[in-house]
């Protein structure tokens, strides 16, 4: 299901070009964890489309609802109606992107509704849990529903734009209807009553992730 509807998504890049590893394998690893640019994920030719080449709103707002679906897949399929110009009324949360820069590069910590979790360690060590063993996949989950308050916040940023700079962090909100960007300095997030228990959350992922590769 993942190609087919890559292949139906449209061909759009997304604005933001970031590349903050040396290795270009880490920057691609880096653009899709945010789910907005189906382009990054064909890797090779294009796969044959069930939808043809005028996809049905239909047929991927079906997508994007199932709650069966990889939560990686439903955010294309969100996407892909709201640049095709169709209504979006869900505000679903399907995933949470944490970006820390340190002074040897960029810890990036992603985790999603269905459990599943990426993590790019700012040296370039990278771990990807599929969903197990099943405490990193319950704390993934449990930072994504910790951060539905925090995503219908106002005055967040509505665009990915490129990493934080040393000293700041940021937190991207994956929802159906579009990305949800918090951005502060360490003590900024923990005296916010909303964004604080977002942080306190991934760093129990972090925990775990951590003590799942020693």
């Amino acid at each position: 299901m993942f190609k087919k509807l890559i292949a139906a998504l449209s061909s759009r890049r997304h604005a933001s070009q970031a590349r903050p590893y040396k290795q270009e394998e880490l920057n691609l690893m880096y653009q899709l964890l945010f789910c907005d640019d189906p382009q990054l994920m064909q890797q090779g030719a294009e796969p044959a489309s069930l939808f043809g080449t005028a996809p049905d709103p239909r047929v991927v707002q079906t997508i994007g609802e199932d709650p069966a679906e990889e939560s990686r897949v439903r955010l294309l399929a969100w996407q892909w109606l709201r640049a095709a110009g169709q209504p979006v009324t869900s505000r679903e949360l399907l995933g949470v992107v944490v970006e820390v820069p340190l002074e040897g590069g960029l810890d990036v910590l992603a985790a999603y509704a269905d459990g599943t979790v990426r993590y790019i360690h700012h040296t370039g060590r990278v771990a990807v849990f599929e969903g197990a063993p099943d405490s990193v996949a319950q704390q993934g989950k449990l930072l994504v529903h910790a951060a539905i308050p925090l995503a219908a916040a106002r005055g967040l940023a509505k665009y990915r734009a490129a990493p934080p700079t040393l000293g700041n962090l940021r937190l991207s909100l994956l929802a159906a209807d579009g990305l949800h960007a918090r951005d502060g300095t360490f003590s900024d997030v923990d005296r916010d009553k909303i964004a604080s228990p977002v942080m306190k959350q991934a760093q129990r992922l972090l925990d775990i992730v951590v003590r799942q590769g020693s």
